[in-house]
């Protein structure tokens, strides 16, 4: 056991022009301060103790001196031109050491510091400083410092060496043996003369013009424990249960393709399949594992005939099915700028009943290559967005290392587990489950891709108008926003704070965007958005939500003109939908034209057809959407949540399992069926985000409080002693984002057999 010396004095003398100096002098080191002390706050206000208790640097032995012999100096002098009473006091500590599990309490004050020393066990490589307190307030610091002399044990030089954090009622530093040559160091404890910096506010006692306070009572009770933290082969045991999890969906699905195969094998020998139905219903209704044989027509479609308008073409005119070639010929206006075919579409999507074929009457190659431009935009967004991420959280990461500072990033500080440089690698390595998975997903649709390919090479024209029009674009795009969410909320948790929430979220609006999009092409393939001005709404929302964290905190104007563009946004977005795009306000005869248009299409809409709108599902749907999103923009005005990123995001969610939810009901209404695979899925999405919320909401941290406070929620780790509860979310969101792309992607393959024009509109 080390023992070490501390003394205790007090002066009745309040004169600030003459304090009394104390000056101790150690075999390595000199210690001094006066009394009455001075801390100073904000605003130049000062705050003056004169009792003051320091704890001396214990000295090590040398051969001249016996072990527990400590030679100490004492000088103390004073200016004043009078006398001046004080009183000195030393003592020996005998529990200066603290012992590895073993719980210690104590008192301190701003004037009374206090830090213990802790030396490693022989079998121990990294500890967790674990400090309590019943009491928020006062505000302190807990410090780590190297075994040097002086130690820094006052406010305003606590922060000059080693690790420190801000604290209220809890902190926990974890602490490796080689950032310590010596295997050991100071545990240092700092009551600070104001609360602002852990959240709180100015004592009462000095508000106004008061600028100077004696003494004030500011005495806090602590408890230290130093527990062992996890070993490295916890570590590894992380590492293999994280990829072994999510290389269990790759494993389940190849068992799923070889079992399918052995059915599909078996029924084609037993000649159960139709040559020109069987096989294409079989194989597309099964893309996780789907294997198609030779002469299967699977998904085959081409959108360039349709039976709600015009005959298919000979065999002669069309174009070979499976060619997706480059030409200067080829482009997407190839329809629209014919005037009779922009009067035909106008006649069409008019019609109260509208068929897939009524709106899927586009060149197929073209189509396709316009829903590729998602993936190959994605992949350039997530690029240029990545990489500057990435050099930024690397700074903050080093910033924390060599400043010592961890009140920058706000971790579970009760679960953060290093790893080289990186302070928290569990909250890293968590999301390995989005990279995985979004790649798996990528291998699905490329499969998918290949076989409808492959179907489309066989030319057979019978099957061409059957089934949802197969483009994958979307789902490429899919699949690459949920590797890069996985990316850049793992870049988020290098260093979680205040700055840097957008990154976490970004990719966020872009899946449930995408889904959306994607949803709405199923049968809408001929008046989907372009991707250009998708990713720019996205661009816009992205803006949006930086802007709103900030400026949404406080300011009202900000969250008046985000309600009104919400709402705006909606009502344009809802006439777009309910007029399938053909709605127009524009009249070139007359300067009043924009009115004009907007009176008739009110008097015509909303009064003549008043007791029933022409067509009831859509509206339906849109009002239930609009009272939504209307809520929402009410909800932000009124109680403008802190968390502004998390609201956008809660608006996105809420529209998209809306429109999820009217897509399944529509479907069942109109006598369609969901197969076993998609039926899984939607049971498997269910459930599995019930469960990721739960975890979700189990609040570990928030950025949007001080760091004291935010620790105040940190709690220890739940799964292998090494993940949080948000680490389990980040597992389980990762599936329930993989089964709901699934849905998608699965949801109508009982059409597979189905002609265009008998598949509804909605």
């Amino acid at each position: 056991q080390v023992a070490a010396v501390r003394v205790y004095v007090n002066s009745s003398s309040e004169n600030l022009q003459y304090p009394v100096l104390f000056v101790v002098r150690q075999q390595k080191g000199v210690l001094s301060w006066q009394v009455p002390l001075i801390f100073r706050g904000l605003y130049q206000r000062t705050y003056n103790y004169q009792e003051v208790s320091r704890t001396l640097c214990p000295s090590e032995p040398t051969p001249e001196t016996r072990p527990s012999d400590q030679i100490i100096f004492v000088d103390i002098a004073s200016m004043a031109p009078f006398n001046i009473a004080y009183e000195l006091l030393v003592t020996r500590l005998e529990n200066f050491q603290l012992e590895t599990n073993k719980a210690f309490n104590f008192t301190a004050s701003p004037s009374q510091p206090q830090y213990f020393l802790y030396k490693f066990p022989q079998d121990v490589d990294s500890v967790i400083i674990n400090v309590v307190s019943d009491a928020a307030y006062p505000c302190s610091v807990v410090s780590v410092q190297d075994i040097v002399c002086p130690v820094y044990d006052l406010d305003h030089n606590v922060e000059f060496n080693g690790v420190y954090q801000s604290m209220t009622k809890q902190a926990a530093i974890t602490v490796q043996r080689k950032d310590f040559p010596g295997e050991q160091f100071f545990v240092v404890f700092v009551i600070k003369p104001e609360d602002y910096a852990c959240g709180g506010s100015v004592p009462s006692s000095i508000h106004g013009n008061v600028n100077r306070t004696w003494n004030l009572q500011r005495t806090k009770n602590l408890q230290v424990t130093i527990v062992p933290s996890i070993k490295k082969s916890v570590y590894v045991q992380a590492m293999f249960f994280s990829f072994l999890s999510f290389l269990s969906f790759y494993l389940g699905s190849v068992v799923v393709a070889f079992v399918h195969y052995i059915r599909v094998q078996r029924k084609a020998s037993a000649g159960r399949l139709s040559p020109e139905h069987g096989s294409g219903m079989m194989t597309s209704s099964q893309p996780i594992s789907a294997s198609t044989p030779e002469g299967s027509s699977y998904g085959a479609i081409d959108e360039s005939s349709s039976s709600g308008g015009r005959q298919l073409s000979s065999p002669e005119r069309r174009p070979p099915a499976g060619s997706d070639t480059d030409s200067s010929v080829e482009e997407e206006s190839d329809f629209d700028t014919m005037p009779e075919i922009e009067s035909d579409k106008n006649i069409i999507r008019t019609k109260v009943f509208l068929y897939l074929s009524d709106l899927s009457r586009k060149d197929r190659r073209i189509v396709s290559k316009k829903y590729k431009i998602y993936f190959w935009n994605i992949i350039t967004i997530a690029v240029f967005y990545a990489l500057p991420v990435i050099q930024l959280v690397i700074t903050y990461q080093t910033v924390v290392n060599v400043t010592g500072n961890q009140d920058i990033c706000y971790y579970n500080f009760l679960c953060a587990h290093p790893l080289g440089v990186l302070s928290a690698f569990n909250n890293i390595l968590s999301n390995v489950g989005h990279m995985m998975l979004g790649f798996l997903f990528l291998l699905i649709v490329l499969r998918r891709d290949i076989l409808h390919r492959r179907a489309m090479e066989m030319k057979d024209i019978y099957t061409l108008d059957y089934g949802i029009p197969k483009h994958f674009g979307l789902f490429y795009a899919m699949g690459i926003a949920l590797m890069m969410e996985g990316v850049l909320s793992a870049c988020y948790h290098v260093c979680p704070n205040y700055s840097n929430f957008q990154f976490d979220t970004s990719f966020m609006y872009m899946i449930a965007g995408l889904c959306m999009l994607k949803l709405y092409q199923t049968r809408h393939p001929d008046i989907n958005a372009s991707a250009y001005s998708a990713y720019a709404s996205f661009a816009v929302v992205i803006s949006l939500a930086v802007l709103g964290v900030v400026f949404g905190k406080n300011d009202m104007w900000f969250w008046v003109i985000f309600s009104l563009i919400h709402i705006l946004a909606s009502l344009a977005l809802s006439t777009q939908i309910y007029y399938m795009g053909r709605f127009k306000i524009d009249d070139p005869d007359s300067d009043m034209g924009i009115f004009r248009r907007a009176v008739m299409v009110l008097y015509t809409d909303c009064i003549q057809q008043c007791s029933r709108p022409m067509y009831m599902d859509r509206m339906v749907l849109l009002i239930v959407g609009n009272l939504v999103n209307w809520s929402f923009a009410v909800f932000g005005l009124v109680y403008r949540p802190r968390d502004f990123a998390s609201y956008i995001l809660g608006i996105f969610i809420c529209n998209l399992l809306l429109y999820l939810a009217f897509y399944i009901i529509m479907k069942l209404r109109s006598s369609e069926k969901l197969l076993p695979i998609p039926l899984f899925c939607i049971v498997a999405t269910a459930v599995v985000w019930a469960a990721a919320l739960y975890f979700f909401f189990q609040t570990l941290s928030s950025w949007e409080e001080t760091p004291a406070e935010s620790r105040e929620k940190n709690r220890p780790c739940i799964l292998l002693g090494f993940f949080d509860d948000h680490d389990v979310w980040h597992f389980l969101s990762a599936a329930a984002l993989f089964f709901s792309f699934l849905v998608l992607l699965t949801l109508d393959d009982d059409l597979d057999t189905v002609r265009r024009d008998k598949i509804p509109v909605f």
